[in-house]
């Protein structure tokens, strides 16, 4: 018996000083394991007599009772331990200045921005954002836009073709967002006030071009639309846009096969060195495309040209960031360049609203 008492000792005393879990486990595994100091006591039992068995049994089953219970302990207290230490390791100093967290230090694109100021504009005069997919038909892109057959828009130098379908049709990557027009005209019984906004495809890439940019087109169909609204809405946008109290506009005559009459619209401006500052100056800067909806692409879409008339424009979300944000070349916008980024991105919380200030 002098033995166990040795052994209670020696084990009660290892449970005692273990560290950390890991060295109270093995501390278990050598008592009670399955070759365990007390484990292999319990072994021995079989070989005594039933007098014997019965003693050295109470005994050896007390010790192992006892030694559970200071592994129970003392691992109550490890654990205790453990978790203060990693509360302390954790906490945080409250007085200390707040880290900047992921959508502080984020930036939103450019052209995000830009386009989130478009929708807000025209939002204010009650315009509707209406969207479609990329990839239309030639007869939604072209033919009910009044394209003839052999116009030079049609030509592969100009328009991403896919491969003929199992109907032999070749769809096409939208080169406008005019499309959108088309199916909302299709869908849709006037009154209608709608603008465009996505991606458009041509082959073309330099300093101002790419063959994916972005356009913003809008539309009104009604009883009563004239080229005097036309006119208003395009110059109260762009004195929205570009923040400016008067904005000089000039319309000059232009022909696109979908509208009829087709005006260009150029903004005065005064270039300084790199600078364009707008509203001012004796020069001229081309921002966008416009007219009243053609008779024939009022009758594709289904809608009476004696009773409905309508006004519609374009302009590149792209080119306008770059004019009102001083961007040099539009390439940058898709280099996914974090430090571009960081210098010409704005915060993301800052949601532009004519209220609160477009830009920031």
């Amino acid at each position: 018996m002098s033995d166990l008492a040795a052994l209670q000792r020696e084990t009660l005393a290892a449970i005692e000083s273990a560290s950390d879990e890991a060295a109270l486990e093995a501390v278990r595994v050598g008592a009670l394991g399955k070759k365990g100091s007390i484990s292999a006591r319990l072994a021995t039992l079989g070989k005594l007599s039933p007098d014997e068995r019965k003693m050295h049994g109470a005994a050896i089953n007390a010790l192992k009772d006892q030694v559970m219970e200071a592994l129970a302990a003392r691992r109550a207290v490890l654990k205790k331990a453990a978790l203060e230490a990693q509360l302390e390791r954790e906490a945080q100093d409250v007085t200390l200045p707040v880290r900047l967290p992921g959508v502080g230090t984020g930036r939103i694109h450019p052209l995000t921005q830009v386009m989130e100021e478009i929708v807000a504009i025209f939002a204010e005069m009650g315009f509707c954002v209406a969207e479609g997919p990329d990839i239309e038909s030639d007869d939604y892109n072209f033919t009910k836009l009044n394209f003839p057959p052999g116009h030079p828009a049609r030509d592969m130098h100009d328009t991403f073709f896919l491969r003929p379908d199992a109907h032999g049709e070749r769809k096409v990557l939208r080169t406008h967002t005019s499309p959108v027009q088309v199916r909302t005209m299709l869908t849709q019984k006037p009154p209608i006030r709608i603008i465009c906004p996505g991606r458009t495809y041509r082959t073309d890439f330099d300093q101002t071009h790419t063959p994916m940019f972005h356009q913003v087109e809008g539309l009104v169909v009604d009883q009563s639309s004239t080229l005097a609204n036309l006119k208003w809405v395009l110059e109260a946008f762009c004195k929205a846009f570009f923040e400016a109290p008067h904005i000089g506009m000039r319309f000059r005559p232009s022909f696109f096969p979908f509208t009829s009459p087709s005006m260009e619209v150029d903004i005065q401006c005064r270039r300084s060195g790199g600078d364009i500052r707008f509203g001012e100056g004796d020069d001229w800067l081309e921002i966008l495309g416009c007219g009243m909806v053609h008779p024939n692409v009022l009758t594709n879409c289904g809608t009476d040209p004696e009773v409905y008339q309508g006004f519609a424009w374009g302009m590149g979300a792209d080119r306008l960031a770059m004019l009102k944000y001083g961007l040099p070349d539009l390439r940058d916008f898709f280099d996914a360049d974090l430090r571009w980024i960081d210098h010409y991105g704005f915060k993301p919380l800052e949601v532009p609203t004519l209220a609160g200030g477009l830009s920031g």
